[in-house]
């Protein structure tokens, strides 16, 4: 499957400049207000900005103390208060309430506000009704995009998915369109750029914006395409159980801003400890895109390799001996250490995986990608909510039976429904609003399913027309056609060999050969037919608003350059680890290198979580 006659897939560009930009403005901006400063910080940004400036880097701009946003009235004695939040109504409320306590008190301050990644129309408003717009200045941080990995870049936005998909509320599309503008000044420009989903329409037009309003400077370019995504376009993936590594390490011990906390029962000691989970860790970058079935095998290879370099120094003579602690010890024994937490975990991993019945579930979960003994499916969910498993496991199930059957019959849904609410309480009847809403977990309509009219108009129809029908259609129900997708492109691999696991021969692999995963597959089919033709009907299904630009420089295209083959991928809404080890592989096969930017890392957990409402 890769191509021959390709050299190996080029180097990635630097990303480490986005790092350095963030750092330098931020100092800008402290030094704004110059002198000993108090700096208070929302908890969300604390873990992005230790990746940007340390404390020590603070330190030396006269930052005096650091305090987490707490909403509570503050015990600061500095004269001047800065706050670096994100442009929530809620956070700058507190600040107005800091202001207007301090002048009850006919306390005079300096305030400044540091917004990032920008400042929306309404912080100012709530400034100005709080009355407390002349006392606070305020400036915004554009920090768009943390380096997590040599291929991942986050702009470690949660909220983007419930906000833009759930509340309706587009405000952070012009942020990912800056973010597109910045990587575009940087790396640019990019030759061409597809995209697929209404939110990636909008990013890419409030991009264009940006670029027609500056001037264009003629660079040459390290980024040749671009794939913009929404994550409504396939929540089938987000749903299903990680069984990569690295999925799985962010499944059970949340892998927060690219580090983990691993506890006690990893590190077999008293304390946690705190581990960078990138490319830099060399026994993690081995083992991140493996099938969890293959890791034991590899990590006992490498303490055998690694027993093996110690056991060199017996019968070495004194300059040897030095030579061997200068260079080689250090290293083996920081390996050492690595290898050691990686094996806890994986036990770690293995003891809640079986004690889970883990195989049980699984085997549901491809079943209901199969579309095989959908009623044995439905008991065994039955019996996960009545035995109160997990909260959210049971919710995950739930959705994942939902789309992949296209909407759940309204007997199994209202008993199912009723259940659940038994189950785990009440109050999860808004949850189930939120989630019928995205079009997650819904019931059938009764009478003909909404394809089988859409397939008639068709006919009836040209396809222009039964476009716009499908628009319409769409918009009474969201609804998933997942068995017609999964078909057209051969989602589910024909399950009559055996699928070997430890030689993976397509992206299937990152769910034990059950299935690939719609985004990856899309973003295949694109840049092997170089856009969307003969992919009308997949589009259709998925409610379209799919696009393909060719940029200015559109006449290099035929001549792959390096550029050509780096392909930055857009997700908008989340991306999962099993997605990104699944781009990863497709890269190898291909002679290509993906870029990851997601407006956050998610997995079923976070992403049901967004939309819990109790």
């Amino acid at each position: 499957m890769a191509h021959t006659g390709w050299r190996d897939a080029p180097d990635l560009p630097d990303f480490s400049l986005l790092k350095r930009l963030a750092r330098d403005q931020l100092i800008y901006l402290l030094e704004q207000l110059p002198g000993k400063k108090d700096l208070f910080i929302e908890a969300d940004l604390m873990s992005p900005l230790d990746r940007i400036a340390n404390v020590t880097t603070l330190k030396q701009h006269e930052v005096d103390k650091l305090y987490k946003v707490e909403h509570k009235p503050i015990v600061s004695t500095s004269d001047q208060l800065c706050f670096l939040i994100r442009p929530r109504v809620q956070t700058v409320k507190w600040v107005c309430d800091v202001v207007n306590a301090d002048k009850a008190v006919g306390r005079s301050r300096q305030y400044k506000i540091i917004f990032t990644p920008q400042k929306f129309y309404v912080c100012e408003t709530v400034l100005e009704e709080q009355g407390v717009c002349g006392d606070v200045t305020t400036d915004e941080w554009a920090f768009y995009l943390l380096p997590l990995d040599d291929d991942i870049i986050s702009m470690e936005l949660p909220e983007f998915f419930r906000d833009n998909y759930l509340e309706g509320d587009q405000r952070w599309v012009t942020t990912a369109g800056s973010a597109l503008h910045l990587l575009h000044s940087l790396y640019g420009p990019f030759n061409k750029v597809y995209g697929i989903g209404r939110c990636a329409k909008m990013a890419y037009e409030s991009w264009r914006e940006l670029l027609e309003e500056g001037e264009q400077k003629s660079q040459k370019a390290d980024i040749g395409n671009v794939f913009l995504i929404d994550r409504d376009v396939d929540f089938v993936t987000p749903l299903c159980s990680q069984v990569v590594y690295e999925g799985l390490v962010d499944d059970i011990f949340r892998i927060k801003c690219g580090s983990v906390e691993f506890g006690p029962e990893v590190t077999s000691s008293d304390k946690s400890i705190k581990v960078m989970l990138n490319s830099q860790d060399k026994v993690f970058n081995e083992i991140r895109n493996e099938h969890f079935s293959n890791v034991f095998g590899f990590l006992s290879q490498k303490a055998r390799n690694l027993q093996t370099a110690y056991d060199k120094r017996r019968g070495m003579d004194i300059k040897q001996m030095k030579t061997f602690v200068s260079e080689e010890l250090k290293g083996l024994k920081q390996e050492h250490r690595l290898l050691s937490l990686h094996i806890g975990a994986s036990e770690s991993i293995m003891k809640k995986k079986t004690k889970q019945d883990f195989q049980e579930l699984l085997k549901t979960e491809h079943s209901l990608l199969e579309g095989f003994e959908v009623r044995e499916c439905i008991a065994f969910i039955e019996e996960h909510i009545n035995r109160q498993v997990s909260m959210i496991e049971s919710l995950r199930l739930l959705c994942l039976l939902s789309i992949t059957e296209n909407g759940l019959l309204p007997k199994d849904y209202r008993s199912l429904k009723a259940q659940y609410l038994q189950s785990y309480g009440i109050e999860h009847l808004l949850t189930f609003a939120n989630l019928r809403q995205l079009g997650i977990l819904v019931e059938q309509q009764p009478g003909e399913t909404l394809t089988v009219m859409e397939s008639k108009v068709g006919k009836l129809v040209n396809d222009k027309t039964a476009g716009k029908l499908t628009e319409t259609f769409s918009s009474l129900a969201k609804k998933s056609n997942f068995r017609a997708l999964s078909k057209r492109l051969t989602l589910v691999p024909k399950s009559d060999e055996e699928y070997d696991l430890r030689i993976p021969k397509d992206m299937a692999y990152i769910f034990s050969g059950a299935y690939i995963p719609l985004s990856c597959k899309l973003i295949e089919q694109v840049l092997e037919r170089d856009g969307w033709t003969g992919l009308e009907e997949v589009t259709r299904m998925i409610s379209g608003h799919e696009f393909a630009v060719t940029g200015s420089n559109g006449g290099e295209a035929r001549i792959k350059t390096d550029a050509q083959r780096i392909i930055l991928v857009m997700f908008l809404g989340g991306c999962t680890y099993s997605e990104i080890a699944a781009l990863r592989f497709l890269g190898k096969e291909k002679g290509l290198k993906f870029i990851i930017v997601t407006t956050a890392i998610t997995n079923s957990g976070r992403m049901l979580e967004a939309l819990l409402d109790h």
